[in-house]
């Protein structure tokens, strides 16, 4: 990098000031949420000096964001089928402590990132901005475009819609299993649009029964293990627990996958930074992970102490059913742990919802998709319409249009590699994030992550991009498609190179085929939110355009008088 300059942005106001190092401008900013001030780089969406979503996120909201997120129905049925991979119990549980430590260290890197920027919220959206700036918007448009395509809560609804049948007892059609996942994910939303103070009230109920559920299932659990049930043998399958266990790489793969998913979503609490103070989040982010792991560890002991361990690797049912049926028998219980599951399911929706609406908005607030006022405003409800808006319609879409089987299976394999690229992005970006602070002088931040938490998050997340190249036990088309098991990940390559084609074609090519420049300018909505717009500015009018804006894009002060936003539009906007 090149030497530093500092200088302020504004002259009527010395608290906004700004680095320049080589081609990059830091800028330091502060919210409103009594974090420190922070330094980023201007080319990001603008700090919001007063959040327009409120300040209602606290520390037991923050727990029950992320257990929310971690806890779907994945821990009712995740047991069996990563016991059926590895072969073994006690291989098993080994499993589920590494899912512990792999999440402990990503939520590490997570908490060292939120401190560098306690005043955005969006989590990776604003990591991956800031560790890579240059070449200027290209990952943020490339992140935001995959961000819109692959928009969708689909799979979650559907296993909603198909715990509400289950309760009924009734088998449904497609299509009244697609109008229930319809139903659900509407009503899901509409109790999100109308108040944030209602939505975040409803994560922390749902959340409340999730964990009094996996605690019921560990209390009995350990009842049983205690020999003070109609359970026969309860340590059966603690007795020579290695036994069985599976040399199948594809299998041990597999497994692995599962388990640190079954631990995602300790990121959640990320997306809404802006809404509490950066200390909040570093007491209760961890909190929640500790009190998940506990928890999935004890239902696991619950799930071997009651059912055969043959038994459990062969039923088609979900690990707690067969647990429940040996417990109690096969009367109510078994209804009324459908409905467990599926209030778990649908607080997953809500939880889910209040995290990406938060990050969509966040891409909109860079400028680099159109119709940045949709995105970041407010308006009338004091809640994110905008992205509450795509994630319906995108979810919507992905229930009703693809059929059942191959397209389905596609559609949400879609979702996940595009992910695993940009999370080893980030990582790496944090190396990069360090260096850039350490070579402007900025100052230590509240959290530093060790540096062998960083090492195994870039493993893991080096081995999730490798993964979905190793070929199923049953060859190129075994996979959960009849088509050639690794297209998801093609296509998920290829929709992030789209990306960087109408990045430069956009950016670069277009702009000096027709004489002029891209700009960010600063709009202020009436609901106080802020944000970024890219605007076309004619070559001839650069000069202009540089000397009335400051690095962020707000036009500058001059003899008490500021010059209006819609000037600056008409210069760069046809």
């Amino acid at each position: 990098m090149g030497s530093k300059d500092t200088f302020t942005v504004n002259e009527n106001d010395s608290s906004d000031t700004v680095i320049a190092d080589g081609n990059l401008e830091f800028v330091r900013e502060q919210g409103g949420n009594d974090s420190l001030p922070s330094y980023q780089e201007a080319s990001g969406a603008p700090v919001e000096k007063q959040s327009p979503l409120g300040y209602q996120v606290h520390t037991f909201t923050l727990i029950f964001l992320n257990i929310g997120q971690m806890v779907g129905t994945g821990v009712f049925s995740t047991p069996a089928s990563i016991l059926g991979n590895l072969g073994s119990v006690g291989l098993s549980m080994i499993y589920w402590f590494l899912g512990f430590i792999f999440a402990g260290s990503a939520l590490a890197i997570y908490l060292e990132l939120s401190s560098y920027f306690p005043s955005r919220s969006g989590g990776e959206v604003v990591y991956l901005e800031q560790a890579y700036p240059r070449p200027k918007y290209l990952l943020p448009t490339a992140f935001a475009v995959q961000s819109v395509i692959v928009s969708f809560s689909s799979s979650n609804a559907i296993v909603l819609a198909q715990y509400i049948f289950r309760i009924a007892d009734h088998t449904p059609t497609d299509w009244q299993m697609k109008g229930v996942a319809v139903a659900g994910y509407s009503i899901a939303v509409l109790l999100l649009v109308f108040s944030n103070k209602l939505g975040l009230w409803l994560s922390n109920a749902v959340g409340v029964v999730k964990v009094l559920t996996l605690l019921f299932i560990s209390i009995t659990g350990l009842v049983v293990l205690g020999g003070h049930t109609s359970v026969s043998d309860p340590r059966a399958n603690f007795r020579g627990s290695f036994e069985g266990t599976s040399g199948d790489a594809y299998g041990i793969t597999n497994a692995l996958v599962k388990v640190t998913f079954a631990y995602k979503g300790y990121q959640n609490a990320f997306n809404v930074v802006n809404e509490n103070p950066i200390r909040t989040l570093t007491r209760s982010a961890p909190i929640s992970l500790v009190i998940v792991a506990i928890l999935y560890i004890l239902c696991n002991i619950a799930y071997f102490a009651a059912v055969p361990k043959e038994e459990l690797v062969e039923a088609e049912q979900v690990a707690a059913s067969l647990f429940f049926r040996a417990v109690f028998g096969s009367g109510g219980a078994s209804r009324g742990l459908n409905f467990l599951i599926a209030l778990s399911a649908f607080g997953n929706l809500v939880t889910v919802l209040i995290g990406q609406s938060r990050a969509i908005r966040e891409c909109g607030r860079q400028g680099v998709i159109p119709f940045p006022k949709f995105w970041a405003s407010t308006y009338p409800f004091g809640t994110p319409l905008g992205p509450y808006f795509l994630k319906w319609s995108m979810t919507v879409l992905m229930i009703l249009a693809p059929p059942a089987g191959d397209a389905f299976n596609f559609v949400v394999d879609l979702q996940s590699y595009p992910d695993a690229i940009f999370y080893f992005a980030m990582t790496v970006g944090l190396i990069l994030i360090r260096r850039q602070r350490k070579h402007i002088g900025a100052s230590k931040t509240e959290f530093r992550s060790w540096d062998i938490a960083l090492a195994i998050t870039l493993l893991v997340n080096a081995f999730m991009l490798v993964m979905p190249w190793y070929p199923p036990e049953g060859g190129m088309f075994a996979g959960d498609v009849s088509f050639w098991y690794a297209t998801y990940v093609v296509v998920g390559i290829a929709i992030i190179l789209v990306c960087v084609i109408y990045y430069y074609l956009w950016i670069h090519l277009i702009p000096k085929w027709k004489g002029y420049q891209i700009r960010q300018d600063v709009l202020v909505l009436d609901d106080g939110a802020t944000t970024h717009r890219l605007v076309k500015v004619p070559n001839d009018q650069l000069a202009a355009w540089d000397k009335e804006h400051d690095v962020v894009g707000r036009l500058r002060h001059r003899n008490g008088h500021a010059f209006s936003g819609d000037e600056g539009v008409r210069a760069g906007e046809p």
